[in-house]
């Protein structure tokens, strides 16, 4: 469990007090936080990058056919619809929207410039997600005006969203939402691309990594109400399972110098630690939630859920942390005139790995073997930094 402060200052007299109690109680721990009386709490979900690559609009057009909804011939609603279970539950549920969207009709783009279909976003919503974060290095692929497009988009289908703005004016609003009776407010900050960088002219439109601008943004979110600051951040190397020296230095500097409440990772594409720091949860990487790569290692279509519980105590909120594992199923290649083995997958689908473990009836020995290897591995990058000792960081169990 982690006991946060609201406020930096606050964190510090906390640590002092915490310090006293130890000395004077000759080395005994200190009791965790109580929760208060009738005090408030909340839950929050958040993944890892939301990635359409030509591929997974292609099984978009393939299940519109069967299901005959979605729009403009695509349907994302069955390729998402495995974590529904989870991401619906959570009090506030927060995605990665990493790339720009086009017109329902197309022209769509992969990599390296994303332009991607904006039917991805009814489907993140009829999952469950209720804002996302949108600061990344593909942000600006397509320039102003799809970034324009894209936050147009999001509002359309009930989308929040930070990290981005059309206007100067928009640039300086903070997402705060309700949540539970609390004012959660949400932050979004990326490195900018090097491919496709912000005019200067236009550099407001885009939040670029900063300690001191986060400092400045959660001040600004506290001066207008926000009780809980939560932090995404687009960070790190592309394809390593450990946090980069940056990151770490940012993580410490952040969780030192604000009072920022949570902080989400994105951008390596494969699973990082989550770990405690200065009383602070920090997720360093999630993985993707929904990709596929045009040449998948295997860690790139394994992901995570990570789970936050908030509860109101006399001095501030104690977080807790758990986790889901996700997995990318992707169909095996094969030549033409060919079978696929027995039991093989079929279609692109996100899988929420825990529960096809725990409900296996049907899956081949293989698929079984998969996605206890995706278990295990992930647990194993999670737990990288010392998560499951006293930080308390656990598989999250749905209550049936």
């Amino acid at each position: 469990m982690t006991f946060r402060k609201s406020l930096g200052i606050g964190r510090s007299l906390a640590v002092l007090a915490v310090t006293v109690g130890l000395t004077v109680s000759c080395g005994s721990e200190a009791a965790p936080p109580q929760a208060k009386a009738a005090g408030r709490s909340f839950t929050v979900a958040a993944a890892g990058d939301v990635l359409i690559h030509p591929e997974l609009v292609d099984q978009a057009a393939k299940d519109a056919k069967k299901s005959g909804q979605g729009q403009a011939g695509l349907d994302f609603g069955p390729l998402l619809a495995g974590v529904k279970p989870v991401i619906s539950k959570a009090d506030l549920s927060i995605c990665h929207m990493e790339t720009p969207v086009g017109k329902p009709g197309g022209p769509f783009q992969g990599y390296p410039e994303f332009l991607v279909p904006p039917q991805i976003l009814t489907a993140l919503k009829d999952v469950g997600y209720d804002t996302c974060s949108t600061a990344s290095n593909h942000t600006f692929d397509h320039g102003l005006k799809a970034v324009r497009r894209t936050l147009n988009a999001m509002d359309e289908v009930g989308l929040g969203h930070s990290g981005s703005a059309r206007t100067p004016e928009e640039a300086e609003q903070i997402d705060i939402r309700d949540v539970n009776g609390v004012k959660v407010a949400h932050l979004s900050y990326s490195w900018e691309s090097f491919l496709n960088p912000t005019p200067e002219k236009q550099r407001w439109a885009f939040n670029r990594s900063s300690t001191d601008e986060v400092k400045k943004a959660e001040k600004l979110a506290r001066d207008k109400g926000a009780e809980v600051v939560l932090l995404s951040l687009h960070w790190g190397l592309e394809h390593y399972n450990e946090p980069s020296v940056p990151q770490l230095d940012m993580g410490r500097r952040i969780t030192e110098e604000t009072g920022i409440d949570l902080v989400i990772g994105h951008h390596a594409h494969v699973v990082q630690p989550i770990q405690k720091v200065n009383g602070t949860w920090i997720a360093y990487g999630l993985g993707n939630q929904v990709a596929r790569h045009s040449s998948p290692t295997g860690l790139t279509e394994e992901g995570a859920i990570g789970w936050f519980e908030f509860r109101e105590t006399d001095d501030g909120w104690d977080v807790s942390a758990r986790y889901r594992t996700t997995q990318m199923d992707i169909p095996p290649e094969i030549e033409a005139g060919e079978k696929a083995p027995e039991g093989a997958v079929e279609d692109l689908r996100l899988v929420d790995v825990q529960q096809a473990l725990e409900d296996p009836e049907g899956l081949s020995d293989d698929r079984i073997a998969r996605y206890r290897l995706a278990e295990d591995r992930t647990r194993g990058f999670l737990y990288n930094r010392g998560a499951p000792g006293g930080d308390g960081l656990k598989r999250l169990s749905l209550e049936k």
